[in-house]
């Protein structure tokens, strides 16, 4: 059954975002929920190994002259460097030359620590993050 919604262009944008955070509209869900429920089966013990590496991570950042970083308290890493003189967009595409990604959302930079993400590869992030800062 399709449903209609009536009222102000506004309201109808707001609504539709609303509809998107909420799932709303997402084609493949089955195929999103067999992956959530096969990592809940198989890797919820080794979520520990993804947060120590996001709090490594965190520290390495910190430890960078004119760098924010909020403290993690799962597998995500959020921070700024604009105190560093170079946009987290400008950073982003610095690292993604080197085949590190992270992403952008208002001036702000996150990355991610998950099942094919290493100990050394935070240290190699963090290495490559003071290069391009020195440049």
């Amino acid at each position: 059954m399709r449903r209609s919604l009536a009222g102000s262009a506004r309201f109808i944008d707001e609504a539709w975002r609303w509809k998107q955070r909420m799932g709303g509209s997402m084609r493949q869900a089955g195929i999103c929920a067999a992956a959530c429920l096969y990592a809940l089966d198989h890797n919820v013990e080794r979520l520990a190994e993804d947060h120590a590496n996001a709090k490594s991570l965190a520290t390495g950042l910190a430890q960078i002259e004119g760098m924010a970083v909020q403290e993690p308290e799962t597998n995500l890493v959020f921070f700024d460097p604009s105190g560093t003189g170079t946009s987290a967009t400008t950073l982003a595409a610095r690292l993604a030359d080197q085949g590190i990604r992270i992403s952008v959302l208002n001036g702000r930079a996150r990355a991610c620590t998950h099942l094919d993400v290493t100990a050394a590869m935070v240290e190699e992030a963090v290495a490559a993050i003071r290069t391009i800062l020195r440049r």
